[in-house]
């Protein structure tokens, strides 16, 4: 995962996250108890198939059989497997928490209280309405001229309309914190979805449409109204779509940054003063701010100009009513997963309530219930164990970085300068968040929501124009993911990730190579992707290539790109190999640094690389266990869904689409030159 840029008040934990279905209860303890898969799955490999001719049959075949997907799922892969394992795990520390008495911390009591408050569907029905009924009151008294105001109270809530608003490290100058404005403001997932032509794109338009005429006819407005208000919104939001940036091009650090005085920004804003927006979401006052789309801000005030009143109210209740559907009755959080899940994303039933309401404690209160979960679940030397492997890596770049002969010196020389500038955080922050100011009630979903999204908006853009805190974390320890940071030049492994199968102590170390070795060279790599080239060892935006290696490398980078931009993902819709560079370059590279990583280590143990466990020699196990990062079982629609919109490619291009590039794979497995898996003309960037 690669970072860029942070935004605060513009991500909002709504009903697309945590929107499932449940009968009214107040008490739901998990009904499954889910544990991990081995860290080397010997019931997921087909025997029958050839390692050579395809690997992730080989090394995956029998996955998918052995692991249906849940109907509360869209897919099922070893994320998912272990992010349910983590769930499990938060829920029992939840509801120990929302059980406990006067004796209880005060982060406790905020963990058990918001939990019990989620869990608790008898309230949430009863109270209908009415704990947003003064916003959508204000919704209904608001004019044009009051839209700046009330935009910046409903996105400091959680509510991203129109636009998005938040911090970010300056690309150009990493040690300031600035104010940055960028587009928002959609309902479907990104612009294209607005104007494909395609019989599926029109049907799921018209799909929009039926789902935001039921949630404004539960709001209170008559049948027939909402049908024209959801045709309306369709339109006015059609219209900020053309003016938006698309996935692909939003990947290129330099389009996303236009620094602007705010005199200059006002300008483009015709008669909305920006001052009362900024008062009302809490932001200091700015002399200077990143624009992101210069050309979204001017094209949003004219199309809020052309459109009527009733519509643009319309609008802001629809994103009211789905922002808060999972604390809203239930059939507002039915339909809202009814659209977004199912229909997006070929779920078929809504997870547990358990399991999202878990979620959302640790969505926002996540380091008060991570610290938790790491004093239970992060023990022993697993950091200790994660920081050899890291620095094994590290060295493993170091070194293949002096066997690169399309590079030059002068390149190399800062190449190396930005690799020992790495910083290392595995599992937790060093300081935890302190969340004193935050009030929490036992009886108030809507309000702790709105209160927790007002808490780290106002913690976000408290940022602005102070030191940058590099100790900072952007996700909570139980995740199960990892990211790069540019502008801090770093690399994060949260305590979630670091769990089997991804990480096993007792398993041997040709496997958590294979698994956790190669995230972190995945995540190390991103460093030097197409976009992280463009950051120095300082997380600054600077070209610091010589012009003759950046031409090599793009040739190189254009090679990765044709490849994956071949593979047709679901029906007629292929891989975007642009959108997916990045993820696809750190792929290939990572997996090259920790096979590295773990034949030096293998080296200094004395490991027999011919001895076999379990049927297959260290080097072979070290390469099943990376494919077994991706094995999968995806429905069609997820897989649309991904391609179109996500950075990575679906899982099972993970496997092959790197392996057909490894040098050292066709040795390990006896491969014929010939074989599919070992063609002539793989591609190699780092």
């Amino acid at each position: 995962m690669f970072f860029i840029p942070k935004i605060a008040a513009f991500t909002s934990f709504t009903g697309l996250v945590f929107a499932m279905t449940c009968a009214a209860q107040t008490v739901a303890p998990p009904a499954t108890h889910y544990v991990a898969p081995p860290a080397f799955d010997l019931s997921s490999i087909d025997t029958g198939a050839d390692p050579c001719n395809d690997f992730y049959k080989f090394a995956c075949g029998n996955f998918a059989k052995n692991h249906p997907i849940p109907a509360d799922q869209s897919a099922n892969d070893l994320f998912y497997l272990l992010y349910n394992v983590n769930t499990q795990a938060l829920n029992g520390i939840v509801e120990k928490a929302a059980a406990g008495g006067a004796s209880r911390t005060p982060n406790e009591q905020k963990v058990g209280d918001y939990y019990a408050a989620c869990i608790d569907t008898k309230a949430i029905e009863s109270k209908g309405l009415a704990p947003i009924q003064p916003l959508l009151s204000e919704i209904d008294n608001t004019g044009k001229l009051g839209l700046a105001e009330l935009s910046g109270k409903l996105q400091r809530i959680g509510v991203g309309v129109f636009f998005g608003y938040g911090e970010m490290q300056d690309f150009k100058d990493a040690s300031k914190q600035i104010a940055v404005v960028d587009q928002g403001g959609l309902g479907l997932p990104e612009k294209d979805y607005y104007l494909r032509d395609g019989e599926k794109d029109k049907t799921l338009r018209e799909q929009y449409v039926a789902h935001v005429t039921k949630m404004l006819s539960f709001g209170g407005e008559t049948p027939q109204q909402a049908l024209r208000d959801a045709k309306a919104i369709l339109a006015f939001e059609t219209t900020l779509a053309k003016a938006s940036m698309g996935v692909a091009e939003r990947r290129i650090p330099e389009n996303i940054y236009h620094l602007q005085t705010m005199a200059d920004f006002e300008k483009s804003l015709g008669r909305l003063r920006f001052t009362a927006f900024l008062d009302a979401i809490h932001s200091p006052h700015v002399e200077e701010l990143n624009v992101t789309n210069p050309g979204y801000m001017p094209a949003l005030i004219q199309a809020i100009m052309a459109t009527d009143i009733e519509t643009l109210r319309a609008y802001m209740r629809y994103q009211v009513l789905t922002t808060f559907s999972a604390r809203l009755p239930q059939r507002f959080d039915d339909e809202t997963f009814d659209f977004y899940s199912r229909k997006l994303q070929g779920q078929q039933e809504q997870e547990p309530r358990w399991k999202r309401c878990a979620g959302a404690v640790d969505a926002a209160l996540g380091e008060a219930l991570g610290q938790v979960y790491v004093q239970q679940y992060f023990a022993g030397d697993a950091k200790a164990k994660t920081l050899e492997m890291v620095g094994d890596i590290e060295h493993a770049m170091d070194k293949d970085l002096d066997q690169l002969d399309w590079m030059s010196p002068a390149t190399r020389v800062r190449a190396k300068e930005k690799l020992h500038a790495v910083a290392n955080k595995i599992g937790y922050p060093d300081k935890w968040r302190d969340y004193s100011s935050l009030t929490v009630s036992p009886t108030d979903a809507i309000g702790n929501k709105q209160r927790a999204s007002a808490f780290e908006n106002d913690r976000q853009l408290a940022k602005i124009g102070k030191p940058v805190d590099k100790m900072e974390w952007n996700m909570t320890p139980p995740t199960v993911n990892a990211y790069y940071d540019p502008s801090m030049n770093n690399i994060n492994f949260p305590a979630g990730i670091l769990q089997p199968p991804f990480y096993d102590p007792k398993a041997d170390d040709a496997v958590n190579y294979g698994h956790i070795g190669a995230v972190i060279g995945h995540e190390l790599t991103h460093g030097f992707d197409d976009e992280g080239k463009k950051f120095d060892a300082t997380g600054n935006l600077s070209d610091w290539w010589t012009p003759e290696d950046t031409k090599k490398f793009e040739t190189r980078t254009g090679c990765v790109a044709d490849e994956y931009g071949s593979f047709i993902a679901v029906d007629d819709i292929k891989v975007n190999g642009k959108l997916t560079l990045g993820e696809n370059t750190a792929d290939n590279g990572g997996l090259v640094l920790a096979f590295m990583a773990y034949m030096d280590r293998a080296k200094k143990q004395g490991v027999d690389l011919k001895k076999k466990i379990d049927g297959y020699t260290s080097p072979q196990r070290f390469y099943i266990a990376y494919a077994q990062n991706w094995c999968e079982n995806s429905r069609d629609e997820a897989i649309r869904s991904q391609t179109l919109t996500n950075e990575h490619a679906p899982d099972h291009f993970r496997v092959n689409g790197v392996i057909v590039n490894q040098p050292a794979f066709g040795a390990v497995f006896g491969c014929k030159k010939s074989a599919p898996m070992v063609p002539a003309n793989a591609c190699r960037v780092w």
